[in-house]
């Protein structure tokens, strides 16, 4: 007697027969698919098409290209191990830059079990508590890939989209790449007052820069190695954002600007029950960083 739950063999000629004729002859395409990346972007081009590819940033990644990670870390024993573990599964050759800010909870442990689990993590500790532009300063200096780009220690922002972030610079389109939280992509909804004041913030960055950005106080910024290690930065605390940005939108001398792109970005954002440390002393200090670096270097 059949029931409901017997398992039939699949007709002859059925797909499922025909998937298993030619399983042997799949095996070594999905073997060597899964070990190269740049095969599984090759075969995407041929079924999808290479515009269609590249517009949902799909492509190959050069020969010998690196991506420096940097991360700053401050009491993040909560986020930091997955965090980590989010970073390191994006298919692009990296390297991971931890710089932590005399944190004071598990984090020093987790950082020294991290350092051991993953060859491309380096660990670096500031002597005391000097903040996230400081920590970053520390980090930018030991970079050694092609491109830098910033990650915070939380799961504000998705390393899944470093594809689309590095994508206009391995283009040839731009040398510094903003990731923005106000123009198209999904957003937790969280405190009115902060979007306000970072609206605020961007459009005087905006006046005093002559950039037309949406989100100058976004954490994804990435830069070629040369321009953000030839930069001399000065703010300790979250007054890197606005140096930063009138610093790469300066003319240089003899030179052409820094090509500067968009590129919208989806944010997950914290409470301040979960760690979130941004405040509003830190959005004067933008504002006085906004007008100090407008005036001056």
């Amino acid at each position: 007697m059949t029931t409901a739950l017997t398992q039939k063999a699949p007709a002859p000629g059925t797909p499922a027969e025909k998937l298993a004729e030619i399983a042997p002859e799949l095996a070594p395409l999905l073997e060597r698919m899964a070990a190269d990346p740049n095969a599984r972007v090759a075969l995407l081009e041929q079924l999808l098409g290479v515009n269609a590819c590249r517009q949902i940033g799909i492509y190959p990644i050069p020969p010998g290209f690196k991506l420096s990670v940097v991360i700053p870390v401050y009491n993040e024993e909560r986020w930091l191990a997955e965090l980590v573990r989010r970073v390191q599964a994006v298919e692009i050759p990296k390297e991971l830059i931890l710089v932590n800010d005399f944190s004071k909870d598990g984090t020093p442990a987790i950082l020294a079990q991290l350092e051991k689990q993953y060859d491309n993590v380096r660990v670096f500790h500031q002597p005391k508590n000097m903040g996230k532009g400081a920590a970053l300063r520390e980090g930018f200096k030991h970079c050694t890939g092609d491109l830098v780009i910033v990650q915070d220690a939380d799961w504000e922002y998705d390393p899944a989209e470093y594809p689309k972030l590095i994508q206009p610079i391995l283009d040839g389109r731009a040398d510094v790449v903003i990731g923005s939280r106000f123009i198209g992509e999904s957003h937790r909804v969280l405190y009115y007052w902060h979007s306000v004041g970072n609206k605020v913030l961007t459009t005087l960055s905006n006046w005093c820069t002559n950039l037309n950005l949406t989100d100058m106080e976004t954490c994804y910024k990435v830069f070629k190695r040369e321009i953000i290690q030839g930069m001399t930065l000065k703010s300790d605390r979250f007054g890197f954002e606005p140096e930063v940005t009138a610093k790469i939108a300066r003319r240089r001398k003899g030179q052409p600007r820094w090509r500067i792109f968009e590129v919208p970005i989806s944010y997950s954002g914290r409470t301040y029950e979960e760690g979130k440390k941004i405040g509003m002393k830190d959005g004067f200090q933008a504002l006085y960083c906004i007008i100090r670096y407008w005036l001056a270097d």
